[in-house]
């Protein structure tokens, strides 16, 4: 019988390719976080970056803002609502829908690499972290979670320590003795397998010096040709945008 590959052959996988932030999107109609922008991106041969977020009965939603105004053009949160009841927000000109994770796994299938933003603030991580969990125990293919609360570093830690993980970082308003201190009780409370750090912040002596150690660096969000030389010079794989 074959062995499973090791940590560092997965996370070696997952970074392969480079990654489209909240898939695929900006143009030709396609709206961030849904079916079409993940499948443009894997006719792209990039992975896919999306984020989740709780609904109100403890599902994993696929959508970044935490207020449905900007996408949905509604009043309310996403964690007000139900996943059942999310599900039939239209979105777009195309009348696109808000899925929940485990609809995207089955869509992606293990066709591209998943970066799985877990958006949970605070220190009760829990309903959000156990939701993912359970859409990705039946996943076969490259993927992650990360996060910039530390604590969900954590939580994979203790409760699903095979899934790969990563520690979000930006410097931005934190470049003092604060931010660095910061940065590094984050490190150490996460542990994660890599770091996706903000562009902007390039060059930067904290990620600098974890990569040098031998921790992977992405970075985020790339959209022009002067984030890409930065990327080049200070990082392992991007998280892009086209822009529209």
């Amino acid at each position: 019988m074959p062995s499973s590959p090791s940590r560092a052959d997965r996370l070696a996988a997952l970074i392969a390719k480079p990654f489209a932030h909240r898939g695929l999107h900006g143009r030709d109609g396609l709206i961030e976080n849904t079916r079409s922008a993940f499948e443009a991106a894997i006719a792209a041969g990039s992975g896919i970056e999306l984020d989740v977020q709780v609904s109100a009965d403890g599902e994993a939603a696929v959508i970044h803002d935490y207020a449905l105004d900007r996408l949905a053009g509604m009043p309310g949160k996403v964690c007000g609502l139900t996943m059942r009841e999310l599900e039939r927000i239209r979105i777009g000109k195309r009348g696109e829908t808000i899925p929940s994770l485990a609809q995207v796994l089955a869509l992606v299938a293990g066709r591209g690499p998943l970066l799985i933003e877990v958006k949970s603030p605070g220190r009760h991580v829990a309903p959000l972290c156990e939701a993912v969990s359970r859409a990705l125990d039946p996943y076969i293919g490259p993927v992650a979670v990360m996060s910039f609360n530390p604590e969900i570093g954590r939580w994979f830690r203790s409760h699903a320590p095979d899934v790969l993980r990563g520690l979000i970082v930006t410097e931005e308003g934190k470049k003092n003795f604060r931010g660095r201190v910061e940065r590094y009780l984050s490190l150490g409370i996460a542990k994660p397998d890599f770091l996706a750090y903000d562009v902007r912040d390039f060059p930067s002596r904290f990620a600098a010096g974890r990569r040098a150690a031998g921790l992977p660096v992405l970075t985020w969000t790339i959209r022009t040709h002067a984030d890409r030389e930065a990327a080049a010079a200070n990082a392992d794989q991007i998280i892009y945008e086209v822009p529209a």
